[in-house]
């Protein structure tokens, strides 16, 4: 049986934290979906087309992982690919106690497993507010962006 997860966020952008992640993922699953969160109340910096586009580009040439944005609950975009697994990452204390309640509640709800990733500690600081609040204000965020990675 194939072993698929889902790996959601709104990656707005998706850092060198989120790829190295998903990458140590890969050794687990044999698909990942990156399912780009689209939520018409919030305010992000990339659309959401543009940041679907920008990693169905990132990742063109490993089959295993595919993007696709959503609306509504993760559980079930999960459930509409026959996922499993839902990926997580944490960076922190706070990060864990947070994804652990949603962990709970999510498979309450459908059964669904998450499996929960320690980000790597030189890439633990890095988070996509940060990111967004240096580009704000004019810093290059290149050293936190994976290489190649281009918003249309």
């Amino acid at each position: 049986m194939e072993r698929i997860a889902i790996f959601p966020g709104s990656f707005d952008p998706f850092t060198k934290g989120h790829e190295a992640l998903l990458k140590r993922a890969l050794n687990l699953f044999d698909r990942i979906i990156i399912g780009v969160g689209i939520n018409e109340g919030k305010k992000t910096e990339q659309s959401a087309e543009k940041r679907i586009e920008a990693l169905k580009k990132l990742f063109e040439k490993d089959p295993r992982i595919e993007v696709e944005g959503y609306t509504g609950l993760t559980i079930d975009f999960a459930a509409r690919h026959n996922a499993g697994f839902l990926l997580r990452g944490v960076r922190s204390m706070k990060d864990y106690e947070y994804e652990m309640n949603l962990a709970d509640v999510n498979r309450k709800l459908s059964g669904i497993e998450t499996v929960i990733l320690f980000s790597e500690p030189e890439w633990a600081y890095i988070s996509s507010s940060m990111v967004r609040e240096l580009q704000h204000f004019g810093k290059d965020v290149t050293p936190f962006l994976p290489e190649g990675l281009i918003y249309p």
